[in-house]
């Protein structure tokens, strides 16, 4: 069911987001691509696995070759600078606004602990990881669905756009009327655009462009686009001053060598991301046609993940796992399911077959 709007809790968050008591841990999220989850629930199911739960591009950048150096020295400043620059370049960004890290997990812990704890929302339901690190930081969580329902308490805003699991867009106008409205009360807007590379006209919509000078931080993923969620590469989109911050937290080495090398060069290679989107796009309309011929109605804006709310969802997802197909499945919603692209015709195949079951 979607969030209560508006519903504050302390210590905890509705809706299947992460819990805590008044002195505990925050507790552990569960995310997409758990086979040993899928293994538990479902042992005879045949294998391999096909992996439709994580919203990774089942087509991957071809790794370039790599000097030996990449993996015995540390990166130097320069390096940096460079995958900075190409960074820069991909998201409309100056490189003094580029904040690159091991994913953008350790970016949203630090922009989490850059704003004094206060309140959090969260625009819900969406990617609880975000819930968890505000919590960490000593924020309450104010999870809400529609913006009317913006609380008046809120320091922090964090909104996925698109959103996952929903695949919803936010407007930029509207984005921007929240960053004014932080700006007002001294906060904070992050926006995580983690699906943001594969989403057609993107440019209308990222806010990547408008940070300088506003209290927006965006956050974008390397790893789901380009199909290397292993690599652990990703960058917030800040301001210079809150940019400069960031880095000074995460330190002289926020990246690793190969990650450097890969992503200067797929972030510059302008034709293959070109390329990627129409195979995305084909993929999705694949994928769409699949499900629509068993009666389900995909939605979302993301063709990396398409999203089905419909009454048979459970019966739907026990019948894939029989099959040895593992979508992503949410405990807040059980009539919700999220399933990627497959990575092969075969994966396409089975696919098919355990749909028309």
């Amino acid at each position: 069911m979607p969030v209560e709007p508006g519903t504050h809790v302390q210590g905890y968050v509705k809706a299947g987001l992460p819990s805590a008591d008044a002195s505990g841990p925050v507790a552990a999220v569960h995310h997409g691509g758990d086979l040993s989850e899928a293994n538990r629930l479902f042992p005879d199911a045949p294998k391999p696995w096909i992996d439709l739960s994580t919203g990774i591009s089942p087509y991957p950048y071809p790794l370039p070759p790599f000097d030996s150096e990449v993996w015995t020295r540390l990166p130097e400043g320069s390096e940096i600078d460079s995958l900075r620059q190409a960074a820069a370049s991909a998201y409309g960004a100056e490189p003094a606004q580029i904040v690159p890290a091991t994913g953008t997990q350790p970016l949203m812990a630090a922009l989490a602990a850059s704003v004094p704890p206060a309140e959090a929302a969260i625009l819900s339901p969406t990617y609880q990881e975000h819930a968890r690190l505000c919590m960490q930081a000593g924020h309450g969580v104010l999870p809400f669905g529609e913006w009317d329902n913006l609380s008046d308490a809120a320091r922090l805003v964090i909104v996925v756009n698109p959103n996952n699991p929903t695949g919803s867009l936010t407007s930029r106008e509207r984005l921007l009327q929240v960053a004014d409205e932080m700006e007002r009360r001294g906060g904070l807007l992050v926006v995580d655009e983690a699906f943001m590379d594969s989403v057609a006209g993107a440019a209308q919509f990222s806010l990547a462009e408008t940070v300088e000078g506003r209290r927006i931080a965006v956050l974008r993923s390397f790893g789901k686009f380009y199909g290397l969620a292993g690599l652990r590469l990703g960058f917030a989109v800040a301001g210079e001053a809150l940019a400069n911050r960031l880095t000074s937290r995460l330190g002289p080495w926020p990246v690793s060598g190969p990650a450097i090398a890969v992503g200067r060069e797929a972030l510059a290679n302008v034709h293959w991301q070109n390329e990627q989107r129409r195979r995305l796009a084909k993929a999705q309309e694949r994928l769409d046609a699949l499900l629509a011929k068993s009666a389900y109605r995909p939605a979302g804006e993301s063709p990396l993940f398409r999203t089905i709310h419909d009454g048979r969802a459970d019966a739907l997802f026990q019948r894939l796992g029989q099959n040895g197909i593992w979508v992503r499945r949410f405990e807040q919603d059980p009539n919700m399911l999220r399933l990627g692209l497959p990575a092969s015709e075969i994966a396409w195949e089975r696919l098919a077959e355990s749909l028309r079951r």
